[in-house]
């Protein structure tokens, strides 16, 4: 907590603990910022200090736990809330007239950008005392990538200097920094049409790496929303390797969506890291190519579509049965799979002409990762397991969900770059502050909870 040195008449105990100040004051008694609050300090010197840099700063986290949109929302609760202001560190007796101006808060948040780095290692910071105490952090990991639109429009040109104020100056309601991004989502209904979702949008693009057993961040990066999602992964990887080894060291899977499907992304976790790739695969064969050979060079009934599915074809039916998947051999750096009639006990017609079918095993194939390293993963995709850990990666789309609906994302003020990187770092900061908070209460159960419990939660 940024240390308040004025004490005033006023005492926590008095709070609710399930109030909203006192989301507030979970937040505030574990954030690591006092290196932030005393550059902040340094760069104002020896100047006016009408709004102190400490009260201020309270007053920012306090905006992203409450939820405000804008510098506008947040004013108006300090002008109406004494008790806030008290809270974080507003001397009482000035009243309303200790509420920062607008110009004032532009000048705070024009200083805050130039400690973008400091707001990460405060994030980092939190990582770090979160894996003291949940020793399991990063067993699981998710990587998704969030659209985060900007507050501006597009520029009708493609020259930053057009759009001009009549003083000269430039636009600053354009957003130079922003581009345009595209997401296309493909499926096929019950009823067997197929259907195609496509999102666009102006701004920027959160690539997430969330614990997804405890729902928490570990790592974030900002891009313009047309960055590939793909070649994101590898780089957040190595920065989480680079400040959190031992998370890293004890992940054993990571899972990500099509957005992030990449033969180099599914080796390097692999064989880099020593992590199981969960990637789901895009559907990009030519239309028609339905299934292909396994042994493309000898006479075989086993084969495998797009999706990894592994099956044989009945030589007398033509049937296509999926083959039963017998695990991982590490040694063989190979998938193993049995005769689908042998393993779950029914008759085939065509056992007797099928290659290797005739032992009391049925047929056994071993396919090498090596085969297509994209689709033959070290857990087979065509695999329950494959699938329960794949579904793990819904606790990313949970966390971007809170980070929209409670943290301020689904309405916001926020243009460019470096005011976007700023802003998700500082709600990725609360997030994590209210989880440690929570913990170091006793409240482990409710540590993915940033708004207060209901009243049965509280009662108990």
């Amino acid at each position: 907590m940024a240390i308040i040195a004025q004490a005033y008449m006023f005492s926590w105990e008095h709070i609710d603990a399930a109030s909203d100040l006192g989301r507030l004051r979970l937040v505030l008694e574990v954030i690591p910022d006092e290196a932030l609050v005393a550059k902040l300090e340094t760069d104002r010197g020896h100047g006016r200090d009408d709004y102190p840099v400490r009260a201020v700063w309270n007053t920012i986290l306090a905006g992203v736990v409450f939820g405000h949109p804008s510098i506008a929302a947040l004013r108006r609760e300090l002008q109406r809330n004494g008790e806030l202001r008290k809270v974080c560190g507003f001397n009482p007796l000035s009243g309303m007239a200790a509420v920062p101006t607008d110009s004032a808060y532009t000048h705070f948040l024009d200083a805050l950008l130039e400690h973008e780095t400091q707001i990460r290692a405060m994030f980092h910071d939190l990582v770090e005392k979160l894996r003291v105490v949940l020793a399991d952090l990063g067993r699981y990991l998710a990587l998704d990538g969030k659209a985060l639109p900007s507050f501006a429009h597009a520029r009708k040109t493609d020259d930053a200097t057009a759009r001009t104020r009549k003083d000269g100056q430039p636009d600053r309601r354009a957003d130079s920094d922003a581009d345009w991004g595209v997401k296309t989502k493909r499926g096929v209904k019950e009823d067997g049409t197929a259907w195609e979702k496509v999102t666009r949008w102006f701004g920027f693009e959160l690539h997430l790496l969330v614990d997804s057993h405890h729902e928490l961040p570990l790592n974030y990066q900002v891009t313009k929303a047309s960055a590939a999602e793909s070649t994101r992964l590898p780089v957040i990887v190595q920065d989480t390797q680079e400040r959190h080894p031992e998370v890293i060291e004890a992940a054993s899977e990571l899972s990500a969506d099509k957005g992030y499907d990449s033969t180099d992304n599914i080796v390097i976790l692999h064989q880099e890291y020593g992590i199981l790739p969960i990637i789901d695969k895009r559907a990009d064969w030519k239309a028609g190519d339905v299934t292909r050979p396994v042994f493309e060079d000898r006479f075989d009934t086993v084969v495998y579509d797009v999706k990894g599915t592994v099956s044989c074809v009945c030589p007398q039916t033509g049937e296509l049965r999926k083959m039963a998947n017998w695990g991982f051999e590490a040694a063989r750096e190979s998938l193993k799979y049995r005769c689908p009639a042998v393993a779950s006990g029914f008759e085939c017609k065509g056992r007797q002409d099928c290659p290797g079918a005739q032992g009391a095993y049925g047929k056994v194939v071993r396919i090498p990762l090596s085969k297509d390293p994209r689709i033959f993963t070290p857990v087979a995709r065509d695999s329950d397991a494959w699938k329960k850990a794949y579904a793990r990666r819904t606790a990313v789309e949970r966390v971007n969900s809170r980070i929209d609906r409670v943290l301020g994302f689904e309405q916001h003020t926020i243009r460019g770059l470096k005011k976007m990187e700023a802003r998700v770092g500082i709600a990725l900061v609360v997030l994590l502050a209210m989880a440690l908070g929570r913990i170091r209460r006793g409240q482990r159960d409710q540590m993915r909870s940033i708004v207060a419990p209901p009243p049965l939660a509280r009662a108990a």
